[in-house]
This record gives structure tokens, sequence and C-alpha cells, in this order.
């Protein structure tokens, strides 16, 4: 398979993760997020909506780039655009990596890495 085409569906994939993370901060941070962050004492889920919802916002700009990269016709800007939206999910991985779960490592920063490297080498 051709590795633009793999770089291409890892863009997809990642921006549907954070269409994801978006709705579960935003829209759902009460009732599905405690099952998602078992770590997080249940009490805290009311209190912390409203920072869950500013982080789900960060993480709409994400996919709404990333998802604006399948719009762009020219090849080297697609792929400039590409690199930096997915770079920002990698930096963001690596943060939540260090700052709050090592699981997050494997969930956002290890894809998006990989999806660099593939992004790199066409």
């Amino acid at each position: 398979m051709d590795t633009t085409l793999v770089a291409r569906i890892l863009v997809g994939l990642i921006a549907l993760m954070h269409l994801y993370i978006v709705w579960l901060e935003m829209f759902a941070w009460t009732t599905r997020g405690p099952k998602v962050f078992k770590n997080l004492p249940p009490e805290l889920f009311i209190p912390t909506r409203a920072l869950a919802a500013n982080q789900g916002l960060y993480n709409g700009f994400l996919a709404g780039g990333l998802i604006w990269t399948f719009f762009i016709q020219d090849a080297v800007w697609q792929t400039y655009v590409s690199i930096f939206f997915v770079g920002c999910v990698l930096v963001a991985g690596l943060f939540g990596t260090m700052t709050a779960d090592r699981k997050i490592f494997f969930v956002q920063a290890l894809p998006a890495f990989i999806t660099l490297l593939l992004l790199s080498v066409h």
C-alpha cells in the first residue's frame, strides 16, 4: 500500500479520534467521562465541566485542521498542513503522557508520530 494513502488514512483516524474527544469533553463529560477517566474521583466531573469543555474546544480545532487537509488540492500544501496539525497532536499527546496518563502515549502520541514519519517520506 502507498505510504501517502496510509498517511491520509491515519490523518483521518486521528481526526475522528479528536472528534470523539470533542464530544466527550464538551458534551458527555459528566455522563461518559467518569467511565473513560476511571482514575479521577467521580465528584470532580461536575465542577470541572467547564475546564473539560475548554479542552474539548481545542481538540475541535485539531480535528478541524486535520479534516481541512482533505480539502486542500495542492499536494505539497496538503502535506505541510497535515504535518503541522499532526505535529500539534504529537506535542499534546507527549504533554498528556508526561502530565496526565501514560496511556495517552499509545492512544495519541504514537499514532501521530507514525503518521508524521509517513508524511515525511513521500
